[in-house]
């Protein structure tokens, strides 16, 4: 690799193992920021609404964020390839912390779905640049480490959000939710300033930002994941504003194709879909994104509606997978060092399949454990399918493409999450109409389950939508077995490290 790739010098060799550590708590505080953010707003919800009003788009309280956090995860990747990751997580940070601010301040729900926005915006570095800076720090062998960390600062907040935005909606305002994300990443932004030091880089080595591609991608993902993310909710799938969204979109994607072939450092590289293992890791975790929300959105109303548990064990059922996953994604080294990266992620997301196969085969209505041991055991499979891929690419690349890979890899799953919130809900509500009839629809029966127990024929449809919904998963995580099976390269073409 030479001079022309200028490999960031870990802190452990730049200002000593302890510096290291400094840069490593801030890395954690600011995937915390990250990770607390959706669980932590989504308990306050109500105050928000009863305060603010607007219950009709307060989905996009979410949406917002998200679409924000996908469109430019490819822009920040090429950015911190360019500049460097210090500059790009300082910048990320701030437009976060600022956009947390703003929402502490709104006076009304649409500015806060705005300022939410602004969050997500910043909430895209933290996310990319985040796993980037992970993979600079270690070296190959000690990669799984710092993963491991950043995996338990995700299940940590995935169990403890709901519970802290409680404790702050109930004893203070909901709008500490927001402010508290200042302290926090107030003291991330000064650990990354004063310990996190990157080499000095050439003036000739930093190529010119292709802006109008920026701009284009940006454009082309907010088009089409809006189209993805409100298509059956908030109008019908063959509506004109559907199709007008969708038209746009591809009309996007093929200005997208023509402005990226013209750049000079494009924000979607060709060779990002080129290289085999790049190519296969992004199509297998754009399927793990999709599977995803299987659990993740229908587990909880299952648990409520069909198990008829109260809504803190439905959380519980869901989040023991978030136990198992960090766990068995530190442990995966020991596996991908044996029979390599991809035997491993076919391993974890073949075992995957099986387990959310045998979800539709759970008894009716069965108790509480038997879905939470299966969410155990599909967190252990799929830390080892996750881990091992990230890990991968990321190994294959030098320097300046680390952050380019990083965040393909992470659009691709956030976009299958995307795609499988809209796939899924539409087979969920099909499948409601069809034992219900009109009165059929998921999100009519989520919010009704707190006025009291929902009826045996609700409660067998229910079961039934949520089955389908798993074998759907069950699909999906086939895919992305055949895409490793196919696509992959047998033994990923590792970089020495430097």
């Amino acid at each position: 690799m030479g001079s022309t790739r200028p490999a960031i010098r870990g802190t452990a060799q730049h200002t000593g193992t302890d510096k290291r550590g400094a840069v490593v708590a801030a890395l954690m505080l600011s995937m915390a920021l990250a990770a607390l953010d959706s669980t932590v707003v989504s308990t306050a919800v109500p105050q928000i609404v009863g305060d603010l009003g607007g219950f009709s788009v307060f989905s996009w309280l979410f949406s917002g964020y998200l679409l924000a956090v996908t469109v430019t995860l490819p822009v920040y990747g090429k950015l911190s390839d360019t500049f460097g990751r210090k500059p790009v997580l300082v910048v990320g940070a701030s437009v976060f912390l600022l956009g947390s601010l703003l929402c502490a301040l709104a006076w009304n729900m649409w500015a806060l779905i705005a300022f939410r926005i602004v969050q997500g915006l910043g909430g895209g570095a933290l996310q990319g640049t985040v796993q980037t800076l992970a993979a600079d720090l270690y070296p190959l062998k000690e990669r799984p480490k710092i993963q491991a960390k950043l995996s338990t600062v995700w299940a940590v907040s995935a169990v403890a959000g709901p519970a802290v935005g409680g404790v702050l909606t109930a004893y203070a305002d909901w709008r500490w939710i927001f402010l508290v994300n200042l302290p926090i990443g107030g003291l991330a932004l000064w650990l990354i300033v004063r310990h996190l030091h990157e080499p000095q880089r050439k003036t000739d080595a930093r190529a010119r930002v292709d802006w109008a591609g920026a701009l284009v991608v940006f454009a082309c993902g907010g088009v089409l994941l809006t189209a993805l993310v409100q298509g059956g909710v908030a109008w019908a799938w063959l509506s004109p504003p559907s199709i007008a969204l969708l038209g746009t979109g591809l009309a996007f994607v093929v200005l997208v194709f023509f402005v990226e072939r013209r750049a000079a450092e494009p924000i979607i590289p060709g060779w990002v879909w080129r290289r085999r293992t790049i190519a296969a890791v992004n199509l297998a975790l754009g399927a793990l994104g999709l599977l995803m929300v299987a659990p993740a959105v229908f587990l909880p109303t299952y648990a409520q509606s069909v198990l008829g548990l109260g809504p803190v064990a439905a959380g519980f059922v869901l989040s023991v997978w978030t136990l198992s996953w960090p766990v068995s994604a530190a442990l995966s080294q020991h596996v991908y060092r044996r029979i390599g990266f991809r035997n491993t992620a076919m391993l974890g997301i073949g075992t995957a399949t099986l387990i959310l196969l045998a979800f539709p085969l759970l008894p009716y209505p069965g108790e509480a454990w038997q879905p939470a041991l299966l969410m155990l055991l599909l967190g252990a499979a799929l830390g080892l399918f996750q881990l091992p891929l990230i890990v991968g690419v990321q190994s294959t690349v030098g320097w300046d493409e680390r952050g380019t890979a990083t965040a393909s890899i992470l659009f691709c799953r956030q976009t299958g999450q995307t795609l499988g919130a809209s796939v899924f809900g539409a087979v969920a509500n099909g499948v409601l109409a069809g034992r219900l009839g009109d009165a059929g629809d998921l999100d009519a029966i989520a919010h009704g389950l707190g006025t009291g127990a929902a009826s045996e024929t609700t409660r067998r449809a229910v079961a039934d939508a949520v089955h389908a919904v798993y074998l759907g998963a069950a699909c999906a995580a086939a895919l992305a077995f055949l895409v490793l099976l196919v696509l992959a390269p047998r033994r990923f073409p590792v970089l020495k490290d430097h």
